[in-house]
């Protein structure tokens, strides 16, 4: 009788061994999911949040920011900063100042939503590092004019 047990035990762990040899086996013939991410990069979803971007007009060329300050006094996290100065002149005020620290942002998107005139998207910046807190001190009116 205690060899029967023996037997038994040697048949259940070479079918389980046979199992697993055909799961890695079904692994090596299924096509490679892995990228090399330094030399390869993946195509980035349209739905992708990044830190947040003044948008143009692609009317009038210029950001439709209004500088009402609706998305400074949404966030949550405190991490916008706009300043507006009335020119002589003109009817509305004009931007001088946009910045986003993105150490404290939480990508919640209540800036967008709460735009009236749609002047902030989330950007598709995917790869984002830095040394310092600085390198993430974004001034949003000087990355709008070097996009160009």
């Amino acid at each position: 009788m205690k060899n029967n047990g023996y037997f038994k035990e040697l048949f259940v762990g070479a079918k389980s061994l046979l199992v697993g040899l055909g799961v890695t086996f079904k692994a090596f013939t299924q096509p490679i999911v892995t990228v090399q991410y330094p030399r390869e990069k993946l195509e980035i979803t349209p739905n992708y949040r990044g830190h947040i971007e003044l948008v143009r007009d692609p009317e009038t060329g210029e950001c439709p920011c209004i500088v009402c300050g609706m998305c400074a006094r949404t966030c949550p996290c405190g991490c916008i900063t706009v300043k507006g100065e009335k020119k002589e002149g003109e009817k509305r005020k004009s931007l001088t100042v946009f910045q986003l620290d993105f150490t404290k942002c939480s990508l919640c998107g209540l800036c967008v939503e709460s735009c009236p005139k749609a002047a902030i998207d989330f950007s598709q910046d995917y790869n984002i590092a830095g040394f310092t807190r600085e390198e993430f001190h974004y001034d949003l009116i000087k990355r709008l004019e070097e996009r160009g």
